[in-house]
């Protein structure tokens, strides 16, 4: 074939990279003249600083088991790996063995020879993760606190609420509401035991509770109240009520949990007093969602009976959602004659029949 020219075996994977052996009859180096026969392994992928241990052995065909082996693994993992650059380079002998030798050899069989590669990759700490893994408790932080709370233990003050009585801790409390936190810290006498909460009801105070020390809701309570009959209005419900009481204590977790449970309930028929509740409230995302829903949706939503509450007791939110179908109609090409109609009904204080609509004073 020539000094310098190759035979390539197939490509084989090992530890994500693709791998070749080069066996060169003429010999690798021109200046052994062909006397030797080179064997390299190479790395036939594309790779950076793969490290690698290999072992060649050429196989003794005549049964006899007395093969050539040239190993790496046979030395210390400091000094045994090889670094492989980058893909095309090479590990291996250029003197692998003398080429008369081997004419004449048992390793040589109808002119064929069968050499064995052995490849270790050895994986850096970045490449571990993907090896092995150590499964990890979800957080319980939540769970303890809930039984702190629930076996009242070194509790330290009393909130009562309507004459109920709830224990807690102060400390607890004024990490989790700047508002608690201003109350028990700044205002209340040093020997004050209890605290009055007025305009709230029990049942809504032990929720915010829960959620104060466990960081989550009951769900159940949530849904059993948004879907009962006994309570048709959304502002009713426990979830709007948690809501005011996030507004009032500040708790920003709370109120975007009860944002996100109101936002379900959006339909043509509770979306202004969903508007109305989240404006109140301070609860820019539901609000944004109302206004965006009702614009989309305004003449089927001016029909709804608590539209013209919204209108007389809220004319920021009327002039707020204005500008929301203004940027409606911008964006949105289809019905257009239509929603401008309606926008003009409501601009003008008609209704949707298009007779003017005298305002209360």
């Amino acid at each position: 074939m020539g000094i310098g020219k190759h035979i390539a075996s197939d490509t084989f994977t090992i530890g994500g990279h693709q791998w070749a052996i080069y066996f060169y009859p003429d010999g690798k180096n021109p200046e052994d003249n062909s006397t030797y026969v080179s064997v390299f392994i190479a790395l036939a992928s594309e790779g950076t600083d793969v490290r690698a241990l290999f072992e060649l052995t050429l196989v003794d065909q005549s049964g006899k088991g007395k093969h050539k082996v040239h190993s790496h693994f046979d030395r210390s993992l400091e000094s045994g790996p090889y670094t492989l650059k980058y893909r095309g380079s090479m590990w291996g002998y250029k003197r692998f063995f003398r080429r008369a030798l081997l004419e004449t050899s048992d390793y040589l069989k109808d002119d064929c020879l069968k050499i064995n590669c052995t490849v270790g990759v050895v994986r850096s700490t970045i490449d571990c993760s993907s090896l092995h893994t150590i499964q990890v408790p979800d957080p319980d932080i939540g769970a303890h606190f809930g039984m702190l709370l629930e076996n009242m233990e070194a509790s330290d003050i009393i909130f009562n609420v309507a004459g109920e009585k709830f224990h807690a801790h102060k400390l607890v409390m004024a990490a989790r509401s700047p508002v608690f936190r201003t109350e028990i810290v700044y205002k209340q006498d040093g020997n004050e035991q209890e605290i009055v909460v007025n305009d709230m009801e029990p049942e809504v105070f032990k929720a915010m509770l829960h959620f104060i020390y466990r960081d989550a809701l009951v769900e159940e309570e949530l849904e059993a109240t948004s879907t009962s009959s006994s309570t048709p209005r959304i502002s009713d419900t426990m979830t709007a009520k948690l809501l005011s009481a996030a507004d009032r204590y500040d708790l920003t977790r709370l109120r975007r949990l009860c944002e996100s449970h109101l936002c379900k309930d959006i339909s043509v028929n509770s979306v202004a007093q969903i508007l109305a509740l989240a404006d109140r409230y301070h609860a820019a995302e539901l609000k944004s969602v109302c206004l965006s829903f009702a614009a989309e949706n305004l003449a089927a939503v001016m029909q709804s009976d608590d539209f013209e509450y919204l209108k007389e007791n809220c004319p920021s939110l009327q002039s707020e959602l204005l500008k929301t179908v203004a940027g409606c109609e911008d964006d949105c090409s289809s019905g257009g004659g239509k929603s401008r109609s309606v926008w003009a009904q409501l601009s003008d204080g008609g209704d949707t029949n298009g007779r003017r609509v005298r305002q209360r004073t």
